[in-house]
């Protein structure tokens, strides 16, 4: 088990202390918001160039001001970026030019109403994982030149339950909007086992985290008693709920930590690796978020749905 000194308190700044990414190129999707603005400011901090794939550019472009304003960094840009629209992904990846050594698939919605893509999928699914699953391929070979580490940011939401293969986009099955979120953050943890298993010639890394409850515009369709019993599940008291600053720390961690050098498919809560969960609280991660059967069928299965586009 992989533990550093951070932990629950630890803010996304104090990771970086004394960390030099001078030269380093990042991507961080959902830059522009939440814990997505903090893992930015830690990254330009540290020296890295930085840009912001956002749905709202303008938002991006307001965040970037401030954050050269504050960090003294001015390598920070925007690109546009719809995870939910194959066609914005892939221009997104055609449009990127030269190195990436660092992917923060950080991006995402939570318990959406049942909403469906173009192409029917169901959009939670669509976004967190079918979304960042095209982006990270299209970016291949920019990641493959530096041996990059690709970071996707889950959750415990994870523990809700596996991915149903059966009926990924509930076609027949009733939907559940936090069900459904649960089981696209599986897929996040999943897609790192699986490319483990295919990218380690090629140098690439693929880890998981969970970054903390933390009151962000993601939760904006939970009730506030559905959140109140999301802390209650995971052990914590309302005051113990993080800030974005200690959200984005495990983030760094992941990203940055020589303790993570040629390491995939782990999964990570407040700034360690994560225990197996044990049932009764949400923390730990599931044993079915790291099977490689599993792991292995989600990408078959990814790969079909999006082959399927180029058919149609």
């Amino acid at each position: 088990m992989i533990t550093t000194p951070y932990g629950f308190e630890t803010t996304a700044l104090q990771v970086v202390e004394g960390v030099d990414l001078s030269g380093r190129r990042a991507v961080v999707t959902g830059g522009a918001s939440g814990i997505g603005v903090e893992t930015v400011r830690a990254l330009a901090t540290a020296g890295a160039e930085v840009t912001i794939a956002a749905r709202d550019v303008d938002a991006g472009q307001r965040v970037a001001s401030s954050l050269m304003a504050a960090t003294g960094n001015r390598k920070i840009s925007v690109a546009k970026l719809d995870l939910s629209s194959q066609g914005s992904v892939k221009a997104f990846a055609r449009n990127w030019d030269g190195p990436l050594h660092l992917l923060i698939n950080n991006a995402g919605v939570m318990a959406t109403p049942l909403t469906r893509t173009p192409e029917g999928w169901e959009l939670q699914f669509a976004t967190n994982h079918l979304g960042h699953f095209t982006l990270t391929h299209g970016l291949f070979n920019s990641l493959r030149a530096e041996g990059a580490r690709v970071v996707n940011v889950s959750s415990s939401a994870h523990l809700m339950g596996s991915v149903d293969f059966d009926d990924i986009h509930y076609a027949r099955r009733p939907y559940d909007r936090r069900q459904a979120y649960g089981q696209s953050k599986t897929a996040n943890i999943l897609f790192g086992v699986e490319a483990g298993a295919r990218w380690a010639a090629e140098g690439i890394t693929m880890n998981a985290l969970m970054p903390g409850s933390i009151a962000t515009n993601l939760q904006r369709h939970l009730t506030p008693e559905e959140l109140q019993e999301r802390i209650r599940l995971s052990g914590a008291a309302t005051r113990r709920v993080k800030t974005p600053e200690q959200g984005a720390a495990t983030t760094l961690v992941v990203a940055t930590s020589p303790l993570l050098d040629g390491l995939s498919g782990k999964y990570f809560e407040d700034c360690a690796e994560a225990a197996p969960n044990t049932g009764g609280v949400i923390r730990g991660v599931a044993s079915y978020a790291q099977d490689p059967e599993a792991a292995a069928r989600l990408w078959k299965v990814s790969e079909e749905t999006l082959w399927s586009l180029k058919a149609a």
